[in-house]
């Protein structure tokens, strides 16, 4: 299947691009370039890798480096669906391949009380970026209430087994592991 093979030359792209052993800055430029021409064909992601859940998201593993350097995911929006406001220790890259989300990203000031920023919309073919460097905590929501939204994750780790944190309302931060709604990849095979 052609869009499986474009997939897979993804993967070794970034695979190769890590081998490089760049910094975050270059990683995170080059590694959306390759993420936006994935997302730029939505002929690829297997039926079964984007279903919704009718309660809450999901996040399914696409592919996971055999070194465990990143993390490729589709995060499944039902209807109204988001996130807790919440980190992720590591560097990510988000592609929206359909519908749109809705992301708030959250600063803290000297005391450690988040502090909200705006919210961006991303569309279909829009790639961001999060880390610690560059700001890492978010909420993230389907923009719409009445179709799915699916969009691709890249992550500089075993993102479903990385602990992270949700910042609750009240001010208590809680960590969590996330894992993934499915229990393999969709390349066990072709390792980078």
């Amino acid at each position: 299947m052609a869009g499986l093979e474009r997939f897979h030359g993804f993967t070794r792209a970034m695979g190769m691009l890590l081998s490089a052993e760049r910094g975050e800055a270059e990683i995170l430029e080059a590694g959306a370039g390759l993420l936006l021409r994935l997302i730029a064909t939505d002929d690829w992601l297997p039926p079964a890798f984007a279903v919704p859940h009718p309660e809450y998201y999901r996040q399914y593993l696409l592919h996971r480096d055999a070194a465990e350097r990143f993390s490729v995911v589709s995060f499944v929006w039902g209807p109204g669906q988001k996130t807790p406001v919440h980190d992720h220790t590591v560097w990510g890259l988000v592609g929206v391949m359909r519908g749109a989300e809705l992301c708030q990203r959250f600063d803290r000031d000297a005391a450690g009380a988040l502090v909200a920023g705006e919210t961006q919309r991303l569309q279909p073919g829009d790639v961001d970026a999060v880390s610690p460097r560059i700001g890492d905590i978010h909420t993230v929501a389907n923009a719409f209430g009445d179709r799915v939204s699916v969009s691709i994750h890249v992550y500089g780790a075993d993102i479903g087994a990385v602990r992270r944190h949700v910042f609750k309302p009240d001010g208590t931060i809680v960590e969590f592991v996330s894992g993934y709604a499915n229990a393999g990849p969709l390349d066990p095979a072709p390792r980078t």
